[in-house]
C-alpha cells in the first residue's frame, strides 16, 4: 500500500500514523475518477462483484448522514441548502468512519477527490496515497448523448445542465487526475467503449487483487 511521504517524518512512522487513524487497519484505496455519464458507477459495481472491493460514494455518504438527522447530518444540509460547498474535511471523516467501520480492507472511493482541496485533506487526514486513480475517459459529447438516453427521470439530465457538469468536472477533477498522472498513479480507461469491453480492460487492471472470495 502507498502511503503520502513527509520527508520530515520517517515513513515507517506515517504507516503507523495512517493505521492508528484507521483503527489500525492497513488498507488500499483506489479513487474512481470520470465525468458525468462515464460509466463508473456501473463498473465500480463490476468491480465489487469481481474482486470484493466495497464501494464508498462521498456523495451518497453525505446524503445518509442528513437522513440520519444527527447533529452532523443537520449541519450538512443546511451548507448544501445555503448553495455551499461541503468542507473537505466532513466529508474525508465520514470516509474514515466508513472504512474503519467495514470489515474489508480494499475501497473504491467514487467521485472523489473532486478537486486538489478534497485531495489534500484526505491525504493529510487518513495520511495515504492512493493505490492508483481508476480515470474513466469519455469524450464530452458520448457522455450528453448516454445521460440523455437513459430512463431514469434525473431532473439534472438535460443538455444545458449535462455540459456544466461536465465543465464543473474539467475544471475542478481533471487536475486531480494531472496530479496522480504525474506520480504514474492513473489508469485511464476507454469508457466510449460498451460495457463489457470496458470492463475486460478494468479486469486486467484489478487482475493483481484476484476474485473475490467465495
Amino acid at each position: 500500500m502507498s502511503t503520502a511521504v513527509d520527508a520530515s517524518v520517517p515513513v515507517a512512522e506515517q504507516e503507523d500514523g495512517a493505521a492508528n487513524i484507521l483503527a489500525g487497519k492497513k488498507v488500499a484505496v483506489v479513487f474512481v475518477l470520470g465525468g458525468p455519464g462515464s460509466g463508473k458507477g456501473t463498473q465500480c459495481s463490476n468491480i465489487v462483484e469481481h474482486f470484493g472491493f466495497t464501494h464508498l460514494s462521498a456523495g451518497e455518504l453525505l446524503r445518509s448522514e442528513i437522513k440520519s438527522g444527527s447533529e452532523n447530518g443537520t449541519m450538512i444540509d443546511s451548507i448544501i441548502k445555503e448553495g455551499k460547498i461541503v468542507p473537505s474535511e466532513i466529508t474525508v471523516k465520514l470516509l474514515q468512519e466508513a472504512m474503519v467501520k467495514s470489515e474489508n480492507d480494499k475501497f473504491l472511493i467514487d467521485g472523489f477527490p473532486r478537486n486538489q482541496e478534497n485531495r489534500l485533506s484526505f491525504e493529510n487526514v487518513i495520511k495515504i496515497s492512493p493505490e492508483f486513480v481508476l480515470f474513466f475517459d469519455c469524450s464530452e459529447e458520448e457522455m450528453v448523448r448516454r445521460l440523455l438516453g437513459r430512463n431514469q427521470g434525473r431532473a439534472d439530465d438535460n443538455v444545458e445542465t449535462i455540459r456544466k457538469r461536465f465543465r464543473v468536472f474539467e475544471e475542478s477533477s481533471l487536475p486531480v487526475v494531472q496530479y496522480y498522472d504525474s506520480k504514474g498513479k492513473v489508469k485511464k480507461i476507454n469508457a466510449a467503449k460498451p460495457i463489457l469491453e470496458v470492463f475486460e480492460d478494468v479486469k486486467t487492471i484489478f487482475q493483481s487483487y484476484g476474485p473475490k472470495a467465495a
